[in-house]
């Protein structure tokens, strides 16, 4: 028996409801080289601009899945704005201890599972204000 196998054209491939997902990949082993594995849950809140200190400030938890010298890698459960400043606390090598930094969002990413209504986990990049 003869199995017969087709080549979609990738036209068609990106009629495929992935292509949200699919975003170019760019080799910059440099930067990558020194991140390390973080997979702890860590609390957040995001700041409110200076023109309205009256806003209440929003705090939640998040995963932290890798960090470096310049940021770190958290998964979120909404999607924060683009350049929106959060204080992160991120741990220390003491379970006790974690040390509030101020980061800015500088990319998200949906996942490309869970409700269609908007709601799902977010990949956020973070890069550490210093």
């Amino acid at each position: 028996m003869r199995l017969r196998t087709e080549i979609f054209p990738i036209q068609r491939r990106r009629d495929v409801a992935q292509t949200e997902w699919e975003w170019p990949m760019i080799d910059s082993q440099k930067s990558h080289s020194e991140r390390a594995a973080l997979l702890r849950p860590i609390l957040y809140e995001m700041t409110t601009h200076i023109e309205d200190p009256a806003a209440s400030t929003h705090s939640g938890k998040a995963l932290s899945l890798n960090i470096s010298s310049g940021g770190m890698l958290v998964l979120m459960d909404q999607v924060p704005a683009i350049e929106q400043v959060m204080k992160v606390y991120v741990p220390t090598p003491i379970t006790m201890a974690e040390t509030p930094t101020l980061a800015e969002v500088r990319w998200t990413r949906k996942l490309p599972f869970g409700n269609l209504n908007g709601n799902g986990a977010y990949f956020v990049g973070l890069k550490f204000m210093f």
